[in-house]
């Protein structure tokens, strides 16, 4: 570490030396209020540069880092807790503050003396990060600092990142690829701007003003981009690319924005599990793929009707094996219905043709995907279920050019409710991108003998909308 500028929020600089010293002196409060090496300790905060000093006193003290979003309600917490049982808290979240002893970031952080950190254990856990299954609460993803490690030199090389890029952060680092993102230029020695939350026009103003280099984005930013009236007034020309993540390329809108910018992009492509899967090269990057797998990360497609390995060119589920595979789940149960002789079954359907190039094409799983985070419909339902006048309900996603995903609830009413109510108690319940866009009022849902949903069904009768 040095005295290079590491982090920037708001008016606030951070030198790298200034974030370790802050560091030192939280993982001493943390140590004196009885956080120890091995313990997990739930993270609930707001983007703010103190995220960024937690996660490194906690690291320093050998404890492992659950990240709570700071979008959940009150329910959300307490299933994290219950499968993770932390035993300590720090944030600046009211939630987690009603649940359980916060040490609140708002509190002053003393900057502490002594040497670099102590030696990692590679093996031990470094984070737990939420990811949504298809059948019911959201799972935690555990990642060794071997892993995690792993991943940011994926990331690091993939995107080409030295000491002479500048880069800022919109997205929650409580998702991974804010953390990702977070650690991966810390340890590149990028100069990073933190933002408080997502602005297009601040997020175009400072790649002017700071002179970004690599920006990232997912569809909601590209669509923004495209239609924003005046982008053209922004000079951009600081930029290296874009980077296009978390959901799947629209060349329309990207096309439309390099065609008024003059900034190409490099689509990517990763999962909780697996954190850098794809990435398209930083020369000659195509939107039609999310590019090859990374060097460290071995991909596959295998038969969706037989689980054996399939020529290139021909489509299956997308299957990955890599030494940034996540050590496993929360609960401990739902880590061997992902795996397949090492290999993560990512529930993506897609093909690997004769040069590598990987595409995607569909999806598996019943998870839906709406700005890069993870809906399980099941999560959605449950609360549906809670109101007196459903009967019966489904829950599906729907392709929208922003969002990557929109969720749509059918149910099926034996009272009449307005469906604005509905989707009020979801909203009540639940983060809001996992509030419904529509609500259908449906005779019955159809189902399995088995009592499956049938949500293809659902979504091919009731179209996009």
């Amino acid at each position: 570490m040095s005295d290079w500028i590491a982090l920037v929020f708001e008016e606030r600089e951070f030198t790298a030396e200034r974030l370790e010293a802050l560091a030192r002196g939280l993982a001493g409060t943390l140590e004196r209020r009885g956080v120890r090496s091995g313990d997990r300790v739930a993270l609930m905060s707001s983007n703010r540069p103190e995220f960024v000093v937690a996660v490194l006193a906690l690291w320093r003290l050998g404890a492992a880092v659950v990240l709570f979003s700071p979008a959940w309600k009150r329910g959300e917490a307490e299933h994290a807790i219950a499968i993770t049982e932390p035993a300590h808290a720090v944030g600046d979240h009211p939630v987690l503050a009603g649940m359980m002893p916060m040490l609140h970031l708002d509190d002053p952080i003393e900057p502490g003396g002594g040497g670099p950190a102590p030696e990692r254990d590679p093996d031990a856990d470094a984070v737990l990060v939420f990811s949504s299954g298809t059948t019911g609460l959201p799972k935690a993803v555990r990642h060794t600092h071997r892993s995690f490690a792993a991943a940011v030199r994926h990331w690091r090389d993939a995107l080409g990142l030295t000491g002479t890029d500048r880069m800022q952060i919109t997205t929650p680092p409580s998702h991974i690829l804010g953390l990702l993102n977070i650690v991966t230029a810390l340890e590149s020695g990028v100069w990073t701007r933190l933002h408080r939350r997502f602005d297009l026009d601040a997020m175009l103003r400072h790649i002017e003003a700071d002179r970004i280099t690599v920006e990232m984005a997912v569809a909601p930013i590209a669509l923004a981009m495209a239609s924003h009236p005046r982008l053209e007034s922004y000079d951009l020309s600081s930029l290296r690319y874009i980077m296009w993540g978390a959901t799947p390329v629209t060349p329309s809108v990207a096309e439309t924005v390099t065609r008024r910018t003059g900034v190409g992009w490099v689509p990517a492509y990763g999962a909780t599990e697996v954190p850098v899967i794809a990435c398209n090269p930083l020369d000659g990057a195509r939107l039609d793929s999310v590019g090859r797998p990374v060097p460290g990360v071995e991909a596959r497609v295998v038969s969706l009707e037989t689980g054996e390995p399939v020529p290139p060119g021909e489509t299956g589920e997308i299957q990955v094996r890599a030494e940034s595979l996540m050590a496993g789940y929360l609960p401990a149960e739902a880590t061997a219905a992902s795996l397949d002789d090492g290999w993560y079954r990512t529930g993506d359907v897609g093909n690997i043709d004769a040069g590598g190039w990987l595409r995607l094409t569909d999806r598996t799983k019943e998870m839906i995907k709406v700005r890069g985070f993870q809906v399980a419909p099941a999560e959605v339902e449950a609360v549906l279920h809670g109101h007196p006048a459903v009967d019966d309900c489904a829950v599906f996603g729907v392709p929208d050019a922003a969002d990557g995903e929109r969720v749509v609830a059918a149910v099926a009413a034996g009272a009449e409710v307005d469906p604005a109510e509905l989707v009020a108690l979801v909203g009540e319940r639940l983060a809001s991108y996992k509030r419904p866009e529509r609500v259908l009022l449906v005779p019955e849902i159809p189902r399995l003998p088995s009592g499956k949903v049938l949500r293809r069904v659902l979504r091919d009768r009731l179209g996009p909308g």
